[in-house]
């Protein structure tokens, strides 16, 4: 049976904060808005409540996206009169999606997993817009190993929904058991696979683990790629020493 890798992408391969901090200081600067690292962290912590929100269906995405940059222009003080948040949040899209930045060690796995797993297929799950996700992607060179990327923005639904899962199992024709969802959120990536009875790995895993894997029903963690390459492995059911 073909093996099915369903990766998240941000804090999962990509580091998504690295490229959100560089395009946030471009953007801010280019509106006349001063930048610092203490207008980044109010910003980050914004956004991550706002996506919360978004995957609880309690905020529409173009609120989540006005919400933000709202926020951030009073931070900021103010700035020019008349403003609009939207477009500044695409300027912003816009930026982040020419600036993509693999975490440490990403590459290297993905190449290592493509090699050695040559039978199965590897593809991107990712709540987000489109042109940032596919954009970061291009930039680092990591779409030449996937065989599709799947974007909450095209599909009209978002990680933990069931149903983003169940369009996902459709395009690549696959059944369950042949899907693994690797992601770093619980309640995005983790609750996603758990709501769609899929197998999970949590990716880089903080806080109470043992209750979160019960909680969401988590098969594997891992803490750095060689732990999630040996995770992986286990889940295909080979031999410790086996190649995948």
């Amino acid at each position: 049976m073909r093996r099915n890798f369903l990766f998240d992408l941000d804090q999962t391969l990509l580091d998504f904060h690295a490229s959100e901090r560089k395009a946030l200081e471009l953007v801010l600067t280019a509106n006349g808005f001063p930048y610092s690292d203490d207008i980044y962290s109010a910003f980050k912590e914004c956004n991550k409540r706002l996506w919360l929100e978004l995957e609880k269906n309690d905020i529409t995405r173009t609120e989540l996206f006005t919400n933000r940059f709202n926020y951030i222009f009073e931070k900021s003080g103010g700035g020019p009169a008349g403003l609009d948040p939207l477009a500044v949040n695409d300027e912003f899209i816009r930026t982040m999606s020419v600036n993509g930045v693999l975490l440490d060690g990403a590459l290297e796995f993905i190449e290592r997993l493509r090699r050695e797993a040559a039978d199965s297929k590897i593809y991107i799950v990712s709540n987000g817009a489109t042109i940032n996700a596919k954009g970061r992607i291009a930039s680092t060179g990591l779409g030449k190993f996937l065989d599709g990327v799947f974007v909450s923005e095209d599909m009209g639904v978002a990680k933990p929904a069931k149903e983003f899962f169940d369009i996902v199992l459709d395009s690549i024709k696959a059944p369950k058991e042949s899907c693994v969802v690797i992601g770093d959120s619980l309640s995005s990536d983790m609750l996603g696979a758990k709501n769609s009875s899929l197998a999970s790995v949590w990716f880089s895993p903080q806080g109470d683990v043992e209750s979160a894997m019960r909680e969401y029903d988590i098969d594997f963690c891992a803490r750095s790629y060689d732990e999630l390459f040996d995770a992986l492995k286990k889940w295909m059911g080979q031999e410790k020493n086996a190649a995948i």
